[in-house]
């Protein structure tokens, strides 16, 4: 219980760090100012008031396992992310470490949680995941438009080059031999183009 009330001491004028403590009738015993500023809007005090009132209905749940596994484990910290109302119809994503309060007889007193707010890392995180959902769409496009291109433009070609073969066996004058020759010239590094382009939309 000394080393909860010192680390609520140091922290009661942070601006990064959340410190709260609850009772065994899950009211709020202890709120640091940054706490109150930030999700105490509706209220002129929070000391008193049921845990849940600054969170979203869906993560109380999370409060209540993490503090059972407190108090089973009494000498060791817990974490949790729970989403708490921003004031503004949204929420603030915030990470907390919970660890169980108990008495010199070892009964418990409550819950000690340090939080912050990690809102701005989890939505970029999820800009990231969303980026690479769109990177991964444009590459199969890209590879399907590279495939089809590829197999679309090899059936003229094929025939072209086997116009040219049938040419380059008949008696041709010098400036029809040398179209003959550049069309065949032609053919040839754009057949290598298109398998390249295979190459590349398979790998």
């Amino acid at each position: 219980m000394h080393k909860v009330t010192s680390t609520i001491h140091l922290l009661e004028d942070s601006v990064f760090y959340y410190v709260i403590t609850t009772g065994m009738n899950g009211t709020y015993t202890y709120v640091n100012k940054h706490y109150a500023r930030t999700f105490g809007y509706r209220y002129s005090d929070l000391v008193g008031q049921p845990y849940f009132i600054t969170m979203h209905n869906d993560d109380r749940r999370v409060c209540e396992e993490t503090s059972v596994r407190c108090f089973n484990e009494p000498n060791r910290s817990f974490p949790a992310t729970i989403r708490k109302h921003d004031g503004h119809g949204g929420y603030v994503v915030t990470q907390w470490e919970f660890r169980a309060m108990m008495d010199d007889n070892g009964e418990p007193l409550g819950v000690f949680c340090l939080g912050h707010n990690i809102t701005e890392m989890v939505n970029s995180n999820t800009e990231l995941e969303k980026t690479k959902i769109e990177l991964a769409d444009k590459t199969t496009m890209l590879e399907q438009i590279g495939w089809e291109q590829s197999h679309v433009l090899r059936r003229p070609l094929a025939n072209i080059q086997g116009l040219t073969g049938i040419l380059s066996n008949m008696e041709l004058d010098q400036n029809m031999s040398n179209i003959c020759d550049m069309l065949s010239d032609s053919t040839e590094q754009l057949d290598k183009v298109i398998k390249d382009m295979v190459k590349k939309a398979e790998n």
